[in-house]
């Protein structure tokens, strides 16, 4: 095998695809990059058994090929290359040649045959979205997956198409992530996706309306976006029934600034950290938002305004739930919703429902 790459093309693609090369591995393969050189393109591939993505781009190969190369050894040497183009070569023992400008490496490859098959997609269906509203959609819900594996089915987000609407659902016990959209889509479809794909699928997407080709089978999903190909696993199991999750009702409506909401419980947060764990106790009352925070260390209290109607309230959050929530509205106001101090916060748009999302309280215990 051997051909000539532009270093830029080269070092863009290894730095993508080098995500799914598998760090803990038997198979050495795994801990590589496939390399296949056919007329006028070059492929490269990265799998860890679980997630894959492959990309192509112009090469001008003067013999085709295949090959793995050490993914940290290859994508280094790409990057440090000094000049404009890279040439490769590997001989039939598998001794790869690098060489740009004045700069020439030698390191040993494997054998194309070691790298395991990427998995066939059989009877997929197949969903178009542009690029621009699917990175929407999954930055606004990938915050709240699961981090434990207590209900691995909760380490992905749910992609819910009923009766023309998707629903991306993220939810691990404390909080949830909804976030709705109109799709033209004939019919009823689920299926739950890793959050450590959606990580990846985020990473590649730009915000264009260049549409993004999702294929979902029944145990895996292949994402099309531009030059770039994704198979993932999907996750099995039975997600939370998000629907009966959300209180139907609210007595307490507050419209507020976000940006003011989110700087007051950052001020209050001061005296939280990881060994002093304390809620912030928030009292809602004549148009007020009222907040304190007691550690150990000290107290805190703060205040902002707000648009109020219904029942005073006062009800203790978790401080990083709560940040979280507000900092991936996205929007300049939003409409908090509360069903007393024991019922879950609901934060949603001020108009329309494009996100939800969910926040359990803390108990207060009485000063």
């Amino acid at each position: 095998m051997k051909f000539t790459v532009s270093k830029s093309d080269m070092t863009e693609a290894v730095t993508n695809i080098q995500r799914a090369v598998s760090t803990k591995t038997s198979i050495p393969a795994l801990e590589g990059i496939l390399i296949s050189a056919t007329e006028g393109s070059l492929e490269l591939c990265a799998y860890d058994l679980e997630l894959g993505i492959t990309t192509v781009i112009p090469s001008t190969t003067q013999e085709p090929g295949k090959a793995v190369l050490s993914a940290k050894l290859f994508s280094d040497i790409v990057r440090k290359t000094p000049a404009e183009t890279i040439t490769i070569s590997v001989d039939e023992k598998n001794m790869a040649s690098i060489e740009s400008g004045f700069s020439k490496f030698s390191i040993i490859g494997i054998p194309a045959e070691e790298f395991p098959e990427l998995p066939k997609l059989t009877d997929s269906t197949v969903i178009e979205l542009p690029a621009n509203l699917l990175k929407s959609m999954i930055r606004q819900t990938l915050f709240a997956v699961a981090e434990s594996d207590a209900k691995p089915i909760h380490q992905g987000s749910l992609f819910n198409i009923e009766a023309g609407k998707l629903d991306v659902v993220s939810v691990d016990g404390y909080r949830l992530a909804k976030r709705t959209e109109a799709v033209v889509f004939p019919e009823d479809i689920s299926f739950v996706v890793p959050g450590k794909t959606l990580g990846e699928i985020l990473k590649l997407l730009k915000d264009s309306e260049e549409p993004v080709e999702i294929s979902a089978g029944k145990r895996h999903i292949l994402f099309i976006i531009v030059n770039y190909s994704v198979i993932s696993s999907l996750l099995e199991g039975e997600f939370l029934n998000y629907k009966a999750a959300i209180p139907p009702e609210s007595k307490t409506d507050v419209i507020v600034r976000t940006r003011d909401a989110i700087e007051s419980v950052e001020r209050v947060s001061l005296l939280i950290t990881d060994r002093l764990k304390s809620p912030v106790r928030c009292l809602f009352e004549e148009n007020e938002i009222k907040l304190n925070c007691t550690t150990s260390m000290g107290r805190a209290s703060d205040q902002l305004s707000a648009d109020m109607t219904g029942e005073n309230v006062e009800i203790g959050f978790n401080n990083r739930y709560l940040l979280e929530a507000l900092r991936n509205t996205e929007c300049d106001e939003v409409k908090i919703q509360l069903g007393g101090s024991l019922s879950p916060m609901k934060i949603v748009p001020k108009e329309g429902d494009s996100f939800l999302f969910l926040v359990l309280p803390v108990r207060l215990k009485n000063d």
